[in-house]
């Protein structure tokens, strides 16, 4: 599977500050792990739930999206997923929620 490229912290909350509007950050985790916190302005579709989801959200296609779980794993499975729909403009938190906690980034419940 090709590797997502990573976005970093710093760049992520740039974006989310400068309010972005080619922004759309994914959340592949639980319901639950998501509504315990979550990256600012994120929406949760777990990864299990792609494609499908995506596919309701119409302005998708034309925005970079930042897929994150709690350690990398379902992010990059979200990310294939989504590349097998045609999505190309994927990018992946590096460090994932993990390390976002880690280096107390803002978490919006």
């Amino acid at each position: 599977a090709a590797d997502t490229p990573k976005i970093d912290q710093a760049a992520l909350n740039k974006r989310i500050a400068d309010k972005d509007a080619t922004l759309l950050i994914l959340d592949a985790r639980s319901p639950e792990e998501f509504a315990a916190g979550h990256v600012p302005g994120a929406i949760n579709v777990p990864y299990n739930h792609l494609p499908a989801s995506i596919s309701s959200l119409p302005d998708a296609v034309g925005k970079d999206i930042v897929v994150y779980c709690e350690s990398g794993i379902r992010a990059e499975r979200a990310a294939s997923r989504l590349r097998e729909n045609g999505f190309q403009r994927l990018l992946h938190l590096d460090g994932d929620m993990k390390a976002w906690r880690e280096k107390q980034q803002p978490v919006e419940k």
